[in-house]
């Protein structure tokens, strides 16, 4: 079969001939009908989240399963499926026997731990996979595994309550899909954006107001909860004065720096800031679901797998303004 494959930290992309890989125990084979480009695979190419090469990445992986190993019984040949970031954990420690298989140190990570789905065909442990609403194309569904699973997951872990005001900084990969995710649940939403060229895009996405920076937010009247979906620490930060009594910002978005918060910030509005991640196959479900309904939609560039390096490079260089997708 052919994968994209990274020979080494920093190496570019290449497609090459593979063995195709055979589903052991309590796993399945999916030939890969697409699968999305996250900007963790950039900084897992760069080497600042630490793996093996050779590796083929890809951890928004979408297709159809068909072949299935021994003792899978929740999984058929012919299911349509995806596979998120976290597949497997040991399932002994503290955490795992906690329910929070997150934390674990021996946790198996798609594009990670095990190969990823930036090829024709991946396996994948079975109770892993989740199963695609009829409705929900592939090429719509790749990203809501990692993109979509991360800024609903966010939301929901903010405890958002009724009236609340959301705002989402970053109308990016993960920040168009916030604003949706945010609007389709009801909630007035405020797009924090330096990007005036977006504006038009961003009314469409759902944002009832657009602001430029986190004074601009404040002078708005503020938000109860910031999405932080950007890749700038700096702009995360600067959105907090714009938070109102009581606020959380969520950090979702990632940049290798630290985050500045202000003491008398916390102390006197009781602000909170929630790191996030994907935080239960229960938000993953409620994501897809949305999706499915046509409530979210994924704004996505596609390429053939033969490309794979040329999609690469748009998502690194920052060239693709939402979402990337490598479909086969």
């Amino acid at each position: 079969m052919k994968a994209a494959v990274v020979p080494a930290v920093k190496a570019k992309w290449e497609v090459k001939e593979v063995p195709t890989p055979k589903p052991e125990a309590n796993q399945v084979l999916i030939k890969i009908h697409a699968s999305g480009v996250c900007y963790t695979d950039v900084h897992i190419t760069r080497g600042e989240i630490p793996t093996q090469f050779p590796r083929t990445l890809g951890h928004e992986p979408v297709g159809e399963i068909v072949a299935v190993g021994l003792g899978v019984r929740t999984r058929r040949v012919g299911d349509r499926v995806g596979v998120p970031w976290i597949q497997a954990s040991c399932g002994r420690c503290e955490w795992c026997q906690r329910g929070k298989p997150m934390f674990c140190g021996e946790q198996i990570g798609t594009g990670v731990g095990i190969a990823g789905g930036h090829a024709e065909y991946m396996v994948a442990y079975a109770d892993a996979t989740a199963l695609l609403p009829e409705r929900l194309s592939y090429e719509q569904a790749a990203p809501i595994f990692c993109a979509g699973y991360t800024v609903w997951s966010g939301l929901r872990w903010a405890d958002p309550q009724p009236h609340e005001r959301i705002a989402v900084v970053g109308i990016g990969g993960l920040g168009h899909l916030a604003l949706q995710y945010a609007k389709a649940a009801g909630f007035e939403t405020i797009a924090v954006s330096r990007s005036p060229d977006k504006d038009k895009m961003t009314r469409e996405l759902g944002a009832d107001e657009i602001v430029r920076d986190g004074q601009g937010l404040a002078k708005a009247g503020g938000a109860d909860i910031v999405l932080g979906t950007s890749n700038s620490v700096d702009a995360m930060s600067d959105t907090i004065q714009g938070l109102r009594p009581d606020g959380r910002l969520v950090l979702m978005g990632f940049e290798a720096k630290p985050l500045t918060v202000h003491p008398a910030d916390l102390i006197m509005r009781r602000i909170r800031v929630i790191g996030s991640q994907q935080n239960g196959p229960a938000y993953l479900y409620e994501a897809l679901d949305y999706a499915a309904k046509g409530k979210v939609k994924v704004i996505a560039e596609t390429y053939p797998l033969h490309e794979a390096a040329r999609a690469y490079d748009r998502v690194a260089e920052g060239k693709v303004r939402f979402r990337a997708v490598i479909t086969n």
